[in-house]
């Protein structure tokens, strides 16, 4: 298994940019396991219930805990979106929309 990551447009980068250096680190572990095991556990990459095509890849550092929203293309690319951090049980619906237009 080799998935491509690829990134739709800005989004991702720009938060990727503000986080601290243990997060990053741990975003990159995240990265890894997509490209390479061919079921990722749901702890790391998830559907979003009732958002066709949406998945969140989940980092947790600390008591933070921080989502970027992606979906496959043919099977093989993981397209990133916006990422966040997530301060409530609830994923934000704004974040959700978001990321929604953003697959389109």
């Amino acid at each position: 298994m080799n998935r491509e990551i690829i990134f739709h447009g800005e989004y991702f980068i720009e938060f990727y940019k503000t986080l601290e250096t243990k997060v990053k680190e741990k975003f990159q572990y995240v990265f890894q396991l997509i490209k390479q095991v061919e079921r990722v556990p749901k702890k790391f990459l998830s559907p979003i219930t009732g958002y066709e095509g949406l998945f969140e890849i989940r980092v947790e550092y600390q008591s933070n805990i921080y989502r970027v929203f992606c979906c496959f293309d043919k099977g093989k690319l993981i397209v990133l979106f916006n990422g966040f951090q997530k301060k409530t049980q609830k994923t934000p619906t704004k974040e959700i929309e978001k990321a929604m237009k953003l697959k389109e």
